[in-house]
């Protein structure tokens, strides 16, 4: 078999705002995420990535992770990044990137929807979201809110999250 010249056949996705299989997310999150391409949507086994809508006056509790990396664009809204206990405010425009172990929480400060697109490398955040979050349809109102599931420190293990310093975050 030649590998000098391996064929090489294209491939692209142009997906829409409403495209991806999405997910509304339990306390303290609330609102949303949108898987926009993981692995089982692509020939790419390296990335996952969509977008996670976070409502006024909610966040993403304190967490890390151990064996990924995961760089997020604002492009909606303003809030504030904390990561290892350094705050950051961050408006539209704004990019982060938590390297690995870096404990980090998002929290929506302002007064309209933080919108924030997100690239996890390796993949699996998507297994996340499906675990503690119920299927969304687009356009639907939100729900009232849900807690997570009672098996969420199983979920925590499996994804190997950093887990938060303090008991207060871990029963957020």
């Amino acid at each position: 078999m030649d590998l000098s010249n391996p064929p090489v056949d294209p491939w692209w996705a142009v997906i829409g705002p409403d495209e991806g299989e999405s997910i509304w997310q339990p306390l303290p999150s609330r609102g949303y995420v949108t898987l926009k391409l993981t692995p089982d949507s692509m020939p790419y086994d390296n990335f996952t990535s969509g977008i996670q809508i976070l409502s006024p006056g909610c966040h993403v509790r304190e967490h890390g992770h151990s064996r990924n990396h995961e760089l997020g664009f604002i492009y909606a809204g303003h809030g504030e990044i904390e990561i290892e206990g350094h705050k950051y405010d961050v408006e539209p425009g704004a990019t982060v990137l938590f390297g690995r172990y870096a404990r980090h929480v998002i929290r929506n400060t302002g007064t309209e929807d933080l919108c924030l697109f997100w690239v996890f490398m390796p993949p699996g955040l998507e297994h996340w979201f499906r675990g503690i979050g119920r299927e969304r349809q687009p356009g639907e109102a939100m729900p009232d809110a849900f807690p997570r599931p009672d098996d969420v420190g199983e979920l925590m293990a499996q994804q190997r999250f950093v887990p938060p310093r303090s008991a207060e975050e871990s029963a957020d």
